[in-house]
């Protein structure tokens, strides 16, 4: 059983990343008051245990916001995912792939974006299934 670490929103494209306790998350649409909204990638999520094995490797501590990332959840991994429905809290979402990491990364970090690159050390991306409300420390697992 997972654990949701940290929750950010961004409130506009390239803006900066904003850690919240509890978050609003909608139906078919994303969190709310963040940038993106619809489509297949209304929610992303990096794994905590990825991320210091990124910044073990890299020999650097980057906070993991630097990933740009909605959610940071450990004790689950993400791994090949893809298909299957996450579920946070009482909120459910539906996984759509791998999240490939872009240009952005090597401006927060030299060699990040090579390193994400790797068996999905990017997160995921997905779409919301059922709404609700979500907030630090819920479970989080796979149904």
């Amino acid at each position: 059983m997972g654990k949701l670490e940290t929750i950010w929103i961004k409130r506009f494209k390239s803006g900066p990343m904003d850690a919240v306790s509890v978050a609003k998350i909608i139906e078919n649409r994303g969190i709310e008051n963040n940038a993106d909204q619809n489509g297949k990638r209304q929610i992303t999520i990096i794994e905590k245990e990825k991320w210091q094995l990124m910044m073990n490797e890299l020999e650097c501590d980057l906070d993991p916001s630097a990933r740009r990332a909605n959610l940071l959840v450990s004790g689950i991994s993400l791994n090949n995912s893809t298909g299957k429905i996450l579920s946070i809290g009482n909120c459910r979402v539906k996984v759509f792939g791998e999240t490939r990491p872009c240009e952005r990364m090597d401006e927060a970090f030299d060699g990040l974006k090579a390193v994400m690159a790797k068996n999905w050390n990017g997160g995921i991306f997905g779409v919301i299934v059922n709404g609700g409300t979500i907030r630090t420390g819920d479970k989080v697992n796979f149904i």
